[in-house]
């Protein structure tokens, strides 16, 4: 039922695309479905350009019939379509779950309009249910996991499926910090970037626009919150 909702939201979010647009597609397993319906209607944009935040991104893309272009290549992009691991009523989230946050940051910041999809078990009163991904440079990995401690903190360092170190596409380790409820997001956001070594974490903010969430099979749009 989970995944049938997550399907559901993917189609919503993908009609959003039209031809000739820049889409930058996220990371993760809801993002299979988005690579899915795309790939199903990509007769449909012959102008489209897209865009990954990470190798399995692409490769999956690719898998579908969907070509991908360098973001190196470009500064600006029409849409981001991601899921999100947690998301608040002001359409503040935690990402990362797939290892991707910091790519999938920069194409968020990159892009004129991010669109969200989950299903209802992602959305909550108040963040921290979920660790928050903190990309970190391995030099500094116990450094910024101390610093993460004093920020209260419980950092572990993410293990892959062979029991090692995980990796980011950038060569990076990811410290999963739990925090437990985060009374004030913006202020942990700002601590985080502030730490030398810490290259990226998984609170997006401000960069949501729009949430396609599907529940019992029913999808429901929903825009921004006026500040």
């Amino acid at each position: 039922m989970q995944d049938d909702d997550k399907k559901l939201a993917a189609e919503a979010a993908v009609a959003e695309i039209r031809d000739g647009m820049r889409v930058g597609l996220g990371s993760g397993t809801t993002v299979a479905f988005v690579i899915a319906a795309a790939g199903r209607r990509l007769a449909e944009w012959p102008g489209a350009t897209f865009f990954s935040t990470s190798q399995r991104t692409t490769n999956a893309a690719r898998d579908a019939g969907i070509p991908i272009s360098r973001f190196a290549d470009r500064a600006e992009l029409d849409l981001v379509i991601d899921g999100v691991d947690e998301i608040d009523p002001q359409f503040r989230a935690i990402k990362g779950g797939g290892g991707a946050m910091l790519r999938e940051k920069i194409l968020a910041s990159a892009a004129r309009r991010m669109v969200a999809i989950a299903d209802g078990g992602k959305r909550v009163d108040v963040l921290g249910a979920r660790p928050v991904p903190v990309e970190t440079l391995p030099f500094a990995r116990s450094f910024v996991a101390a610093r993460a401690k004093e920020l209260g903190a419980d950092p572990v360092l993410r293990i892959n499926m062979a029991g090692k170190e995980y990796r980011t596409n950038q060569g990076n380790l990811v410290l999963d910090c739990r925090f437990g409820p985060i009374t004030d997001p913006a202020r942990l956001a700002l601590d985080l970037q502030a730490v030398p070594g810490a290259l990226g974490h998984g609170l997006f903010l401000t960069e949501i626009d729009a949430l396609y969430v599907a529940t019992g099979g029913i999808v429901t749009k929903m825009e921004r919150p006026a500040p």
